[in-house]
C-alpha cells in the first residue's frame, strides 16, 4: 500500500507542477483536479472514507465552478516576461522547498511507524463504545454519538457547497 501511495503522491505532484506551467487555463484546472482526486484515492487507501466523501464533493464542485468561470472568460494565460524576477521566484521556491523538507523530516521523525497501532485516544471509544452508545455497529456509534458535532459540521459544509453551486448555476441559467 505504501508503494501505491507514493505513486499517487508523485502523480499529484506532477499534476500540480503541470497546472502551474500550463498556458491553457482549462488544462491547468483539469491538472489541478488530478491533485484533488488523487487525494480522494489516498484517503480511501488510508481507510478514511468520510474524508474521501467530503473531498470528492468539494473537489467536484470546485472544478465545476472553475471550469464555468474559464469558459465564460478567456482561456489563455496572461503572457509575462521572464528576466531577473523569475530567477528570484525559482530561488525562493528552492529555499522554501528545502526548509519545508527539513522541518517535515524533523516533525515526522517523532511519529510512530506507519501502521503501528497506538491506542492513546481510541481506548475511550473502542473499549466502552458498544455499551455507551447502544449501537450494534461501533463505527456508527462513534460517528453519531461521540463525534456528532463533527459529523454535523461535515454535513453542513457539504450542504452549503451544494446549495452554492446550485445557486451559481441557476443564476447563470437565467441570463
Amino acid at each position: 500500500m505504501e508503494i501505491l501511495l507514493i505513486v499517487i503522491l508523485v502523480l499529484m505532484i506532477g499534476g500540480a507542477i503541470f497546472s502551474l506551467e500550463a498556458r491553457d487555463l482549462l488544462s491547468a484546472v483539469i491538472a489541478y483536479g488530478i491533485v484533488g482526486f488523487g487525494l480522494v484515492i489516498c484517503f480511501l487507501l488510508l481507510q478514511a472514507p468520510d474524508l474521501a466523501l467530503v473531498q470528492i464533493v468539494v473537489e467536484t464542485i470546485t472544478l465545476i465552478i472553475m471550469i464555468a468561470v474559464i469558459l465564460n472568460s478567456t482561456r489563455e494565460d496572461v503572457k509575462t516576461r521572464g528576466g531577473i524576477r523569475s530567477v528570484f521566484f525559482v530561488i525562493f521556491a528552492f529555499i522554501f522547498a528545502g526548509l519545508f523538507l527539513y522541518f517535515f523530516n524533523r516533525v515526522t521523525g517523532t511519529l510512530s511507524d506507519f501502521g503501528e497501532h497506538v491506542m492513546r485516544m481510541s481506548e475511550a471509544y473502542v473499549l466502552p463504545g458498544a455499551e455507551k452508545t447502544g449501537s450494534a455497529n461501533l463505527v456508527t456509534g462513534v460517528i453519531f454519538d461521540f463525534r456528532g458535532y463533527d459529523t454535523l459540521g461535515e454535513a453542513t459544509i457539504l450542504f452549503t457547497a451544494v446549495i452554492g453551486v446550485l445557486t451559481v448555476l441557476r443564476v447563470k441559467g437565467r441570463k
